[in-house]
């Protein structure tokens, strides 16, 4: 999501915020061709930003780069951590880890991957002077902070001194604290490995990256068009992936990839949209996949540069002015339910009806509150969306919702494409409330809560509300410090009740992974959020 990795996710990631695709030309006629020639193509957004795996933090971008790059560890199909490039993470106090790589791993211009190749990368995407998207990911590595002075200060050093290259195949990672989560964050695209050419023209790596994954670059990167990739054939596990290579074929509609899917003319479409969900599984008969997936879907609130949404209980009444229930069994034909937590279903940490009253459908009770907390200026209400992602419908449907419960002015502002709003809500231009989403980057608890609405979030991160809370900093610090997993979830809940009370995003509903392909796939499978390629069989 970028979230829902991201949304930037988003993702959020992500911030992963979730975003969906965008276009130039809406998928050109007979390129599936898994058949002919073992390429296959899957439709994707523009990216918000050129492939840099630190600056990547939505799922357009994402996909790409998880094609083209191997980590130390990665999800498998039951979105649990299992090594990557990791032969073992061993640790005796979940603060200083040590790593032994693989062999055998090169980047696509052929330069050894080693443990520096991960120090130097990361040591790029921590420091504050990069300004990269993902930056706060790191701030567990002791040192992070010396990479980070704050806003008009120089760091005094680029390298953070948690991370040490016991030799070339032997990375000791020293946090500034225990974290039991750590090599489930490893899995998270933003901690592969860079070679030495990234350093020289980070720019122009952005539009023709070099990695170290099952995919190359065929070319650069075509700008709302494609991004074309193909097999690497000294990638360690090449003989366990059947796909040839993937040609990213970018849409602003996703209406019109769907068509291009069902016409054969696309291989792979993980966003099935609204308007194919009543239709998709007799479509597609036998090629579809439905089941649960790891994003959060939001109204999301600008508090720190609008005052208007500054009070909690106003924002309450927002929320328990929404049918969520309608939403996602009318407006997504029951491809979605109703949001009760932040936490998604599918993680450890996930409490039914978590969110209580808040997320209750209560029209009256709604009104009311929305007096008691002196409205909005003019009775008037903006969210802003992006159009590329099939959210048309379900926030014009909020917004009918909320104009007739609260007897309010609601109107719904589409922005074209996903990295427009993006952009905007980073500049802290956009004032209206807005949709955001996040999928998760890594399935951790702590993975929808920091990177979303933390404090170190705001300035690089996906915390586009700007909100800040100090109890909820120390617990997240609590959490990250709790002995064991279990213990660490109980802390991190209370962070959530926080977050549930002061309510900076509305939950409103759970995503559902709703993706088809075509004949010239046999069978495959998608974990969160990303296409796994060496289970990719084709047809």
């Amino acid at each position: 999501m970028r979230g829902a990795k991201s949304a930037k996710w988003v993702a959020i990631a992500a911030v992963v915020a979730l975003g969906a695709t965008a276009c130039g030309g809406g998928g050109d006629s007979g390129s599936g061709g898994g058949k002919s020639n073992g390429i296959v193509s899957m439709e994707i957004g523009e990216p918000q930003n050129s492939l840099v795996p630190t600056n990547t933090y939505e799922t357009e971008g994402g996909q790409v780069i998880n094609a083209l790059f191997t980590g130390l560890t990665k999800l498998d199909g039951n979105n649990k951590v299992v090594n990557a490039m990791a032969q073992s993470i061993e640790t005796k106090d979940n603060k200083v880890w040590t790593i032994k790589l693989k062999p055998g791993y090169t980047f696509h211009n052929g330069e050894k991957v080693t443990a520096q190749s991960f120090i130097d990368a990361w040591n790029y995407g921590a420091n504050q002077t990069n300004a990269q998207q993902t930056n706060p990911l790191f701030s567990h590595i002791q040192g992070y902070k010396d990479l980070n002075p704050g806003e008009g200060k120089k760091p005094k050093t680029d390298k953070m001194s948690g991370l040490k290259a016991i030799d070339d195949n032997t990375l000791q990672v020293t946090l500034d604290g225990p974290f039991s989560a750590f090599p489930s964050q490893l899995s998270f695209t933003a901690f592969v490995p860079v070679p030495k050419a990234f350093f020289k023209d980070p720019k122009g790596f952005g539009e023709a990256p070099i990695g170290n994954g099952p995919f190359m670059m065929k070319g650069k990167v075509k700008h709302n068009q494609e991004i074309d990739t193909v097999k690497y054939d000294k990638y360690p596990d090449a003989s366990k992936i059947e796909v040839k290579g993937v040609d990213f074929k970018i849409y602003s509609n996703l209406d019109t990839a769907y068509k291009d899917l069902v016409a054969g003319n696309l291989d792979i479409d993980i966003n099935v949209p609204t308007s194919g969900l009543p239709t998709y599984k007799k479509d597609l008969p036998g090629r579809t996949i439905d089941e649960a997936d790891s994003a959060v879907g939001y109204i999301g609130f600008p508090i720190k540069y609008n005052k208007a949404f500054q009070n909690a209980d106003l924002r309450k009444s927002i929320s328990m002015a929404i049918d969520r229930k309608t939403i996602a069994e009318k407006v997504f034909v029951g491809a979605r339910t109703p949001a009760d937590d932040y936490i998604s279903p599918i993680i450890d940490g996930y409490r039914k009806g978590a969110c209580g009253e808040a997320c209750t459908y209560n029209p009256s009770k709604a009104k009311e509150l929305y007096k008691q907390a002196g409205g909005l200026p003019g009775n008037s209400l903006e969210i802003g969306y992006n159009a590329d992602g099939g959210h048309k419908e379900w926030v014009e449907a909020v917004a009918n919702q909320l104009q007739q419960n609260l007897g309010i002015k609601v109107t719904a502002k589409p922005f074209e494409q996903f990295q427009a709003i993006l952009n905007d809500l980073d500049a802290k231009k956009y004032q209206g409330a807005f949709r955001m989403a996040w999928s998760m980057d890594y399935p951790d608890m702590e993975d929808y809560l920091r990177p979303v609405f933390s404090k170190d979030a705001i300035a690089n991160g996906s915390n586009y509300s700007g909100y800040v809370n100090e109890e909820f900093e120390k617990l997240l610090v609590k959490g990250d410090q709790a002995p064991t997993h279990e213990e660490a979830v109980k802390i991190y809940q209370q962070a959530d009740d926080v977050l549930l009370k002061d309510l900076p995003y509305i939950p409103v509903y759970f995503y559902t992974l709703n993706a088809g392909f075509s004949e010239n796939i046999k069978s495959m499978t998608v974990a969160g959020h990303q296409v796994l390629w060496d289970t990719v069989k084709l047809g």
